[in-house]
């Protein structure tokens, strides 16, 4: 068997709708986070993918990095604005946090 760009693809759509379908579905703040991530993740492949099978040389794999290093920095900040809520409300949850008034 031999492996095409369909193939890569579907991976690529099946993170994107798991990482879309945490994000809508789910209160936790850390699971709305991961399926951020795991939309980022399928966008790498794709990115890959294309750069694989499109003839784009290294664009693709530049692009990714970049998307890798994004990904990084939205991870830390997010986590610390997640640890400050907690401190201050003492929950995670997206819908119990509706306001931040001082």
């Amino acid at each position: 068997m031999h492996i095409t760009l369909t193939h890569y693809l579907l991976v690529s759509a099946a993170l994107f709708s798991f990482g879309v379908f945490a994000v809508i579905s789910k209160r936790n703040a850390i699971i709305v986070l991961m399926g951020i991530e795991l939309i980022l993740n399928s966008a790498n492949i794709n990115f890959l993918a294309f750069s694989r099978f499109g003839n784009l040389n290294m664009e693709g794999q530049m692009a990714a990095i970049f998307v890798i290093i994004l990904a990084a920095a939205e991870a830390a900040i997010a986590l610390a604005i997640v640890l400050n809520i907690f401190k201050r409300f003492n929950t995670v949850n997206v819908d119990e946090v509706s306001t931040l008034k001082d």
